[in-house]
């Protein structure tokens, strides 16, 4: 009898490991502390034939070693979004600074200009008399 409950006590709490592994990321923390702590104190209990004691301490060492690695998880996802950050940060002003480069391009370029003459007649404007010259219409292609 007593190896049916510890098989069956195994693949409940084997089942609970799984379905703390594939839950989603809002609920994972309390589950695998429960799973983890679960598991713990099941190894302890077993390891040390049912001292209360050695039970005790496996289950913490279950939630400690849950919550160890929720914190490493934790700083590693810290880490990549930094990372990321700044990668950002450098990509928009390497942008930006080709930009600058293009625009001196073009502003350096030798463009073909041409200039036209455009002849003004005498004319009156507001009381002032202009008298008749020729100014140039600058046309860059």
């Amino acid at each position: 009898m007593k190896n049916t409950i510890t098989i069956l006590t195994f693949k409940t709490l084997f089942c609970v490991l799984v379905v703390g592994l594939f839950s989603g990321c809002a609920a994972t923390r309390p589950i695998s502390d429960v799973a983890l702590g679960a598991g713990g104190a099941y190894l302890g209990h077993e390891l040390s034939n049912g001292d209360p004691l050695a039970t005790a301490a496996g289950a913490a060492g279950g939630v400690i070693l849950s919550e160890g690695l929720h914190f490493a998880a934790k700083k590693q996802s810290e880490k990549a979004y930094a990372a990321g950050y700044d990668k950002g940060k450098s990509d928009a002003v390497k942008q930006q600074y080709w930009l600058y480069v293009s625009m001196q391009k073009q502003r350096n370029q030798v463009a073909n200009v041409r200039l036209y003459p455009v002849k003004l007649p005498e004319q009156r404007i507001d009381g002032v008399t202009f008298q008749p010259s020729t100014k140039f219409l600058r046309i860059e292609e």
